[in-house]
């Protein structure tokens, strides 16, 4: 194969934009593609993969199986988009981003097999999924964990076969490539089952589609408040069932440290899947505590220190939005909660707001960078029609960019007051970093 220009790590990613004719935040789902050149790399699957699909819950999910499996001593790798500042948090190499290095020696052999392939066209999201693989194969790891981009049949991470696949929910979000209905969403989630493997399922509702396409695959199914689950005990919590052949009860769990009530969801399918591969990848009891009680996702109901409150979550869809909400009102008084608000424009913003309308109080509709940004504008003018201004004091005017109205937020808010940061990566990364150079990109 043919050798790669060398580029650091900011040169290759504007290459990336730039093989496809939509860019960075260019979507085409299908395997054809990349399937060609995974092949011309001899890609192989060399230890135990779990690929985590759904429509929330995803990020958390793979985090807590990170940490259990590294917590039992195995050396993981990880592979999560979009990212929130940098490009290097998208693989994770035994808990750690991995350098720039790396990253740029994958993308070279991608490239040289890519053009050795026909100039294959690839989107951003394909040649960094064949990329993260490289890095995965050159690092010699116990297990992988593979975070599904968008739906799952069709998505890049899907030409690798999981031996252990969850769905972690199932709701309406990019209806435009997986269709209008649950029935529709979960069949094209489903994809990423194996005959013979265990497919976790978190939604405790999943659509029949689901159910239907892990039957006819031979999927081994396996249903949350079915076959496994929680109770919550005062304090703490209990797991019990499971699958694979393994039953098992831990009780006495600490919450997992990240917040909200959808975590104990999460952490019940992480540790279903890890019981499911005990034969491959055993883990005790206190692997898996010390692994909840280490877990850490930026961005996903994640509090700052000091006052007022500030509260970060990547919220982009109203089932996000009414978990964010359910987990505000637990999270003790709050004077007034003011809103810095920034989504994609082709979202239910209307859906987003009427979860978290009984919440906020000002709502601070801002900007977000890029040709699928919805305008402060639009955003206010939503906010107005469906009647959350009605109830605190309206959209406290329109804002450049989340930076300037965190700004806002912070001259005027009161030491019992919250400010939450929330609807989309980009609306979060503009705050933690006001001007993030590597940009969020698809599924923002």
């Amino acid at each position: 194969m043919a050798v790669a220009v060398a580029r650091s790590l900011a040169e290759w990613l504007v290459h990336l934009e730039h093989l496809h004719p939509r860019g960075q935040a260019g979507i085409e789902l299908g395997l054809e593609r990349v399937r060609q050149v995974s092949d011309v790399l001899q890609q192989r699957q060399h230890c135990p993969l779990i690929t985590v699909g759904g429509t929330n819950g995803k990020g958390s999910t793979c985090a807590m199986l990170e940490r259990m499996l590294l917590a039992a001593g195995y050396r993981v790798g990880v592979y999560t988009s979009p990212h929130l500042l940098l490009y290097n948090e998208r693989v994770r190499l035994n808990g750690l981003p991995a350098p720039d290095a790396e990253f740029c020696a994958a993308f070279a052999r991608v490239e040289a097999a890519r053009i050795h392939a026909g100039a294959v066209s690839l989107t951003y999201f394909e040649f960094g999924t064949l990329a993260a693989w490289e890095m995965f194969a050159a690092a010699g790891l116990d297990a992988i964990i593979l975070e599904v981009g968008l739906g799952g049949r069709l998505d890049a991470t899907n030409i690798y076969a999981a031996d252990c696949a969850i769905v972690a929910t199932v709701a309406l979000d990019h209806m435009d490539y997986l269709g209008p209905t649950r029935e529709a969403i979960g069949r094209e989630k489903a994809g990423i089952c194996r005959s013979g493997r265990p497919l976790i399922c978190g939604d405790a509702d999943p659509p029949q589609s689901l159910i239907d396409t892990c039957r006819l695959a031979g999927a081994d199914f396996c249903q949350i408040g079915r076959d496994f689950g929680f109770l919550r005990q005062e304090g703490q919590w209990q797991y019990w069932g499971g699958c694979g052949g393994i039953k098992r009860t831990l009780g006495g769990l600490a919450f997992p440290a990240l917040r909200g009530d959808c975590q104990l969801h999460n952490a019940s399918c992480a540790i279903a899947a890890l019981h499911a591969l005990h034969v491959y990848l055993p883990v005790t009891a206190q692997d898996i505590r010390r692994g909840l009680s280490e877990v850490a996702v930026a961005g996903r109901c994640q509090v700052l220190p000091g006052r007022p409150q500030v509260v970060l979550d990547v919220a982009h869809n109203p089932q996000a939005a009414a978990a964010l909400a359910t987990s505000l009102g637990g999270m003790g008084f709050a004077r007034t909660t003011w809103a810095v608000f920034g989504m994609m424009a082709d979202k239910d913003i209307a859906g987003v707001i009427e979860a978290l309308g009984q919440r906020v109080d000002h709502w601070l509709p801002c900007d977000l960078p890029g040709p699928r940004g919805a305008s402060a504008a639009d955003l206010a003018a939503v906010i107005v029609k469906v009647g959350a201004a009605s109830s605190g004091g309206g959209a406290a005017g329109a804002f450049p960019s989340p930076a300037a109205a965190f700004a806002y937020a912070q001259e005027n808010a009161g030491e019992d007051d919250r400010i939450l940061v929330f609807g989309s990566f980009l609306t979060v990364a503009g705050v933690m970093r006001p001007d993030p150079v590597q940009p969020p990109g698809r599924n923002a």
